[in-house]
């Protein structure tokens, strides 16, 4: 979040005017009573300046102002969009393991919901941020079972294989090493024929996550942190790379290649990293 900078007092003395004799031989000054009344109040007027860009209100009001805070810090793509476009490419490359599909990552409601709209598909989410105040069709999802809100760095709540295909976006980016350890294996271990992953690309600041207010607050996170994840650097291709072969995860090369073809004779230009990796056997 900016930060307004507290301005000092202004110096009485004119540079050009105000010669070091003059110093020498010039009296005290007065009680510097104004001027500590002017660091005061600035700092005052900072203070409620942070307050009232964490959301410190309540209700809608509030959430308002975190998803202005987060939004001023956030890049201006946002991977969970990339998915839904690419979901027809997504069935030449993947057939039949679109069967069963499960999207985790912020906006999950939204991907779900253009998937359900494919047929032959099933889809469930697992949102990371809590949904209070999310739209009304994303809170019937989740009342459905649909979509279920989760911390990601825990062990999901599903068993083994309960997917033919995983999609991640907008999650894995802002995990440290130590938690994507943890939340790779688990991803993998519910996922029966693939798993594919969309990352950002170095230089954006972070996913735009449009509004907090939509997406909520980080499951069991402040919003401190929240502003910590938007502002996250994104990594390379060769730095997933290396991770995913110290991890022991391939690439689906199959899927892959058909995927690449298809978003050629579409004219499509990935705006995000697109890994496609083989689940653990």
């Amino acid at each position: 979040m900016s930060r307004r900078p507290v301005y000092p007092t202004r110096r009485f003395a004119d540079s050009e005017n105000f010669s070091f004799a003059a110093a020498l031989h010039s009296k005290p000054r007065s009680s510097p009573i104004l001027p500590i009344a002017l660091v005061l109040v600035g700092a005052i007027l900072l203070i409620g300046y942070v307050y009232s860009g964490s959301g410190s209100g309540s209700g809608s009001g509030s959430g308002k102002s975190r998803g202005e805070a987060v939004s001023r810090i956030g890049g201006d793509y946002s991977c969970a969009l990339e998915v839904q476009k690419v979901i027809p490419f997504l069935k030449k490359a993947y057939g039949d393991s679109m069967h069963k599909v499960l999207h985790v990552g912020p906006d999950t409601c939204s991907v779900v919901s253009k998937l359900l709209e494919e047929k032959e598909t099933e889809a469930w989410g697992v949102e990371p941020y809590d949904i209070e105040d999310a739209e009304a069709s994303c809170k019937r999802l989740v009342h459905k079972g649909i979509v279920r809100v989760a911390d990601i760095k825990f062990p999901l709540p599903y068993r083994p294989k309960s997917f033919t295909l995983v999609i991640v976006s907008d999650a894995l980016d802002y995990l440290s090493p130590k938690y994507l350890n943890k939340t790779l294996p688990e991803l993998t271990r519910v996922a029966s024929d693939g798993l594919l992953i969309f990352a950002g690309y170095p230089g954006h600041q972070g996913a735009k996550v449009a509004e907090l207010s939509k997406f909520g607050r980080p499951v069991d996170l402040s919003i401190n942190i929240a502003v910590t994840f938007v502002k996250a650097k994104m990594r390379s291709s060769s730095w997933w790379v290396r991770f995913f072969v110290q991890t022991s995860l391939e690439e689906n090369e199959a899927a892959s290649k058909k995927f690449e073809q298809a978003a050629s004779k579409g004219s499509y230009h990935p705006a995000c990293q697109v890994f496609h990796l083989k689940p653990y056997h």
